[in-house]
């Protein structure tokens, strides 16, 4: 009988979830075996920016996503390469995923960090983790109904 398996990435920023996803520096990748976590590691992006993170993902075999904000174009890509999004989330990234795991996740699938459209640069004097400019996931929060 073959075990399932997963991978699971997350946007990691000292222990929670990182809340704009084209910004990360890193990812937090779970290997999950038959609905249980077996491996996690921490994964540099290496500078790599919005367009290249979901390439990135897929060559690593991930294929779900955990983030906070997230922009429509990289939700394109993610869903171009197969990988399954859960935005809108904020948390410790090791509780978020065992809430995933529980089907217990809360997540919001309508999700935009619309001030991409609204031609707004970040690093424009706040933190993309700050709910400005639409980018903090509308605020869900693991575990909170």
């Amino acid at each position: 009988m073959e075990k399932e398996k997963k991978k699971i990435a997350v946007t990691y920023e000292n222990g929670n979830v990182f809340q704009h996803f084209g910004h990360t520096e890193q990812f937090k990748i779970y290997e999950i075996l038959d609905g249980k976590i077996e491996n996690t590691q921490i994964v540099s992006t290496e500078g790599s920016g919005h367009g290249a993170l979901a390439g990135m993902l897929s060559a690593m075999g991930v294929d779900t996503l955990i983030c906070g904000g997230i922009g429509g174009g990289a939700q394109i890509a993610l869903a171009q390469a197969g990988i399954q999004l859960y935005g809108g989330v904020s948390g410790n990234t090791d509780e978020v995923v065992n809430d995933l795991l529980a089907g217990n996740l809360d997540f919001n699938p309508e999700v935009r960090c619309s001030h991409h459209e609204e031609g707004h640069h970040c690093g424009e004097d706040h933190h993309c983790g700050e709910n400005k400019h639409g980018c903090a996931g509308n605020g869900a929060v693991s575990g909170q109904m």
